[in-house]
């Protein structure tokens, strides 16, 4: 067999430890690899690249298409970006996969029968990393949800579980407070659950759905969700089963994927022998799934649970089931010697030797209408009285439209009854047409009529920060109403 090109970074910390451990296991087991490897993280950051990957490298990832990377330490201070996030978005990682499975009785866990996988939007999100300071007192972040980006995830998670045989798909959101952004991802997954009768599928509020994990992890299967409660919900689930160590997981995307631990670099213990270098090496076996080499994740993953059923342990994974603690490298000999070996109890099916299928997106179009707009400033006069600046504001209307609300961090203050509320220096201020309430808000507003009330803004000196257009979808509102408005 032809041996397939592979991208390789080693990473900073214990990235360099783990990560040969893991080539020379790969190699001892015969999986047919070239490595192509390439400088990432710390070292390239302080060269003064922020970040942190050489222009040249980009090439080099996306010929290959399978990249395996060990973890990295990205500076503090300086300005410098998360390589992870950038790698992601950069090359279209859709997906974050991340398989938790217990090994008990081997590894601590009050969950002996645990095995699920995170299914994480990877691009969007908070993730997206766009903030502003808009005043002295307030910082925005924007969280992005776009229905393209939630059905290729949801889709993807489906034909997971349809792949590896797994029987049910719970999603995960918060629409019961982000009504719009998480609530269009439950949306979709309403959708595309629809598509595929055979599996199971449910859906939770996070918090709650979060706590059940803690407590019960063995009731889920497949968890997809939104790229933030996903990155808190597989470090829970990974902790829970024993070891965050013992983790790995897969970027997918629709020409690039990327293979990791999901642990850091930790640099307090680089150099000095001791890290597990098993997350890793379950990325690895992840990463030769990915490329048709099931057969050869199966022969490692086999030597690896036995080589944990035996007792050959890192320090990290002590316990009174331990009969030998070893180093890095002692513990990558014990899995070499292992290969071909099958454990008695940490049992896998084989693993099916082909890629999941990358879904395609159902792009739709739905006319929409712009009903008001949203016109941000920074004001603290007047003892910061929202009567007091609606006095000022309502003038600046233009003809056919008027000042409906006053909002102060997502709470009504305007009109209606004095209230005990402390307002920051943050205020977004609500003008519609003078037909909206008759017409239960579909009455029109136009962009005239924003560029003149912007124009009064300026001429009676209000610092303006920003706005946002109020529109209707398809007759259906597309933004949220503040604590207490009125419709």
């Amino acid at each position: 067999m032809d041996k397939i090109k592979v991208t390789l970074a080693k990473g900073d910390g214990i990235g360099l430890e783990i990560t040969d451990a893991v080539i020379d296991i790969l190699e001892a087991a015969g999986a047919p690899l070239e490595y192509e490897e390439i400088s990432v993280g710390e070292k390239v950051y302080l060269e003064g690249i922020k970040t942190g990957i050489p222009e040249e490298a980009w090439d080099i990832i996306t010929r290959n298409g399978a990249f395996l990377k060990g973890p990295i330490t990205t500076p503090q201070g300086g300005g410098y970006k998360s390589l992870n996030v950038t790698i992601r978005k950069s090359l279209g990682l859709f997906a974050n996969v991340r398989p938790v499975k217990a090994y008990y009785p081997y590894i601590k866990t009050h969950f002996p029968g645990m095995d699920l996988v995170v299914v994480r939007e990877n691009e969007e999100d908070l993730y997206a990393g766009i903030e502003h300071q808009q005043t002295p007192e307030v910082v925005q972040a924007l969280k992005l949800i776009s229905r393209p980006g939630s059905e290729k995830i949801i889709r993807y998670a489906f034909e997971y579980a349809k792949a590896h045989g797994r029987k049910k798909v719970t999603c995960m959101t918060k629409d019961n407070i982000m009504k719009h952004a998480d609530g269009l991802f439950h949306e979709v997954f309403n959708e595309v659950r629809a598509d595929y009768p055979e599996i199971e599928a449910e859906h939770y509020i996070v918090d709650i759905g979060t706590a059940r994990v803690a407590n019960d992890p063995n009731r889920f299967d497949v968890i997809v969700t939104l790229n933030l409660y996903g990155d808190i919900i597989s470090d829970v689930t990974a902790e829970i089963a024993g070891s965050v160590g013992l983790g790995g997981s897969s970027n997918v995307g629709e020409n690039v994927a990327m293979f990791e631990a999901i642990h850091g670099s930790a640099p307090d213990i680089a150099g000095k022998n001791i890290a597990n270098p098993s997350g890793l090496l379950n990325g690895a076996c992840m990463m030769l799934v990915h490329l048709n080499l099931g057969d050869y994740a199966y022969k490692i993953q086999n030597a690896l649970f036995k080589t944990i059923e035996d007792g050959v342990h890192t320090a990290d994974m002590k316990s009174e089931y331990t009969r030998e603690v070893v180093g890095t490298k002692e513990f990558a000999q014990a899995v070499i010697a292992r290969l071909g070996q099958t454990p008695e109890k940490l049992t896998i099916p084989r693993p099916t030797n082909h890629r999941i299928a990358i879904p395609g997106c159902n792009i739709r179009r739905v006319p929409k209408t712009l009903v008001g707009v949203d016109v941000f400033i920074d004001w603290v006069a007047m003892g910061r009285d929202p009567h007091e600046l609606a006095h000022e504001l309502a003038p600046l209307a233009p003809k056919g439209t008027l000042l409906k609300t006053i909002s102060n961090r997502g709470i009504a203050v305007w009109p209606g009854k004095e209230r005990d509320i402390f307002c920051s220096d943050h205020w977004y201020c609500r003008f519609v047409s003078e037909q909206y309430d008759a017409t239960d808000g579909q009455a029109e507003f136009t962009y005239d009529a924003i560029v003149e009330l912007l124009g009064n803004f300026n001429a009676a000196d209000f610092n303006f920060i920003k706005i946002e257009n109020l529109y209707n979808f398809d007759g259906k509102r597309g933004y949220s109403l503040s604590q207490g408005e009125v419709s």
